[in-house]
């Protein structure tokens, strides 16, 4: 193709054109699948690439300049993440978001981070940790001002990722960090908005306040408010965008 943009399933508005997507160049030097995996990973989890969008593999092997064997690696890498749903004789889908699953993923992470919240409080924090999440927190305080949403997100992650690392169990940020990236694409459309960014900051201070302070009831009960934003804005966001959510798969698993 002479084309070297990916048009995406849905545009903005029935009005205005489909927003072409760019692909990032990937290093000859390095194995083809696996930067493939990567690439296709953060512009789902990003939104660039949305729910429903058709990953013909032809299509991405020559935005990639590769051929279809590290695509189909990449692909199958991608379905078993459940960030892409393959249809026989139709081919390959980023998947939509899906209720379910949503709430599932919400349930595991305040379970663990919970948990890491109370272990930090019980043992301590150790203070090279308190030094990257105090820096952490003014870091946050600037992306919000530059209104840089990506970078914020970014912050957010590793804010979450560098308390689970402070207990030292390092399965702890691993589990986290898969099971948070079901919730990701619905934090792309939370994270929008400059208020919700600020109330976010707001109680990580709170968070790490009480954790410093060995105050384990108020470090459990803010984590807890916390996470629950998910659950405050899944259903506005559902309606909002019902074209990235499966609602088949959300009418049977509430029947």
């Amino acid at each position: 193709m002479k084309d070297d943009k990916l048009m995406p399933a849905q545009s903005q508005s029935p009005e205005a054109p489909a927003r072409a997507i760019k692909f990032p160049e990937i290093d000859p030097e390095r194995p083809a699948g696996v930067q493939i995996f990567v690439a296709l990973q953060t512009m789902i989890l990003s939104m660039e690439l949305p729910p429903g969008q058709a990953l013909p593999e032809a299509d991405i092997g020559a935005r990639f300049g590769a051929s279809r064997t590290p695509v189909r690696e990449a692909l199958q890498q991608l379905r078993q993440s459940g960030l892409v749903t393959t249809r026989p004789s139709r081919g390959h889908f980023v998947t939509k978001l899906n209720t379910g699953k949503i709430l599932e993923a919400r349930f595991l992470r305040e379970a663990l981070e919970v948990a890491t919240v109370g272990r930090l409080c019980e043992a301590g924090l150790p203070n090279r940790f308190a030094t990257l999440l105090k820096d952490n927190l003014k870091q946050q305080k600037k992306a919000i001002k530059k209104r840089t949403t990506a970078e914020f997100r970014h912050l957010d992650d590793e804010f979450h990722l560098s308390l689970a690392r402070a207990t030292l169990f390092p399965r702890i940020a691993v589990v986290l960090s898969r099971e948070k990236m079901l919730l990701d694409r619905l934090r792309v459309l939370a994270l929008r908005s400059k208020s919700h960014q600020k109330q976010l900051l707001s109680e990580h201070h709170s968070m790490l306040d009480a954790i410093i302070a060995k105050d384990k009831t108020t470090a459990v009960n803010i984590t807890r408010i916390h996470l629950s934003s998910v659950l405050d804005t899944l259903s506005d966001l559902a309606a909002m965008h019902k074209e990235y959510f499966d609602h088949d798969a959300v009418t049977m698993e509430h029947s």
